[in-house]
Parts: C-alpha cells; sequence; structure tokens
C-alpha cells in the first residue's frame, strides 16, 4: 500500500508495520519526512509526545523493552548504520503472543518500523556504529520500564551477532515465561 508518497508494509504481527517514506534526492543529498501525523494517524501511529536518539557500537543489543503500564507505542528509524529491529507481541491473550518479527533497518534504505503498544522491541546494531531515532507515544516512566531477555530459548529469535553487548539490565531480564507484568490483549 502506498500512501502520498508513503509505502505501508504488513507484516506477520498485525499492527506491526513498516514504513519506507519517499526519499527526495539531487546532487545536494536527500529529504524525507520521517513523520507526519495525519499520514501516520491512517495507520493506527499514535500522537508522538517524546523522540529518543540511541548512538550504538558493533555488536550492541538494546532490548527487548517495553512499557507497562503507560506503554508506548514507538516508530523507530536508523539514521545512520544499520540495525536487526524486532517488534515481540507480549499481550498476553493475544492469538500472536510470544511470536516475533524482524527487519533490517538501515540509514541507506530509510526503513521504519511502527511498534504499538503491548509489543517489546529491541534491536542490535550491524554496521560498525549506528544512530538510531525513534518517537514514542507515552512518555518514558521509569517505573513502568519492563524487558524480555533477548535470548529467551522459548523466543527462538535469530539474532545475527558474535559477541554481543548488553547492559547489566537486559542481561538479566526475565523470560518472557517469567515476566511479572505484561500488558492484555484487548481484542
Amino acid at each position: 500500500m502506498n500512501v502520498e508518497g508513503v509505502k505501508v508494509e504488513e507484516t506477520t504481527l498485525p499492527g506491526v508495520l513498516v514504513f519506507e517514506p519517499r526519499v527526495f534526492g539531487d546532487s545536494r543529498g536527500y529529504f524525507l519526512e520521517t513523520f507526519q501525523e495525519e499520514r501516520y494517524a491512517e495507520h493506527g501511529v499514535g500522537r508522538m509526545v517524546q523522540l529518543n536518539h540511541s548512538h550504538s557500537a558493533r555488536g550492541t543489543l538494546r532490548g527487548l523493552h517495553y512499557q507497562e503500564p503507560r506503554p508506548q507505542g514507538k516508530l523507530v528509524w536508523a539514521a545512520s548504520g544499520a540495525i536487526f529491529d524486532v517488534a515481540l507481541d507480549v499481550r498476553r491473550g493475544s492469538p500472536t503472543f510470544g511470536e516475533w518479527m524482524s527487519v533490517e533497518l538501515s540509514a541507506e534504505n530509510h526503513r521504519q518500523i511502527w511498534v504499538p503498544a503491548g509489543f517489546a522491541h529491541g534491536f542490535c546494531v550491524l554496521s560498525p556504529e549506528a544512530d538510531v531515532c525513534y518517537g514514542c507515544t507515552d512518555y518514558y516512566a521509569r517505573e513502568c520500564e519492563q524487558a524480555i531477555l533477548w535470548n529467551d530459548p522459548a523466543l527462538a529469535i535469530d539474532w545475527p551477532l558474535e559477541g554481543t553487548i548488553l547492559s547489566e539490565k537486559d542481561a538479566g531480564a526475565p523470560l518472557l515465561a517469567n515476566a511479572r507484568v505484561l500488558p492484555i490483549f484487548d481484542g
């Protein structure tokens, strides 16, 4: 589907979408809209209230993160470099609970992923460095911060990494089966 210059691709997880914004290039470089509220809202992307930017080296893995209560939807893209990006359905009672999908996001392909509230999100850096930007539909709340172990054997996520660089928090996250706080699927 192409909506006014933005190609929208559905994924195996209902509600998780991949966007390919139209890129306008010339001898100076290029221009693209990373977000346009009316266009993206047609596909369920909520109003952004916070923009985040992370810079990481090759092999860094961040995730799998979500907030509950006060869940956040996230629109994610790589401003430089390349990442392997993952969305994981953690909504208890969902027909796709525990299922994940992945997409490569890079500064070259300009793709974005929409990770709705109720999904955990994570990524690993494939290039020497990467700058990852994401808009969030709610504010960060430390007391709502949740995580699932990135290499939970029950999930079998096929991360393309060796020598993974993790934070202590991510290395110590619980398995999905042991998560204390999970969102509830509402329909």
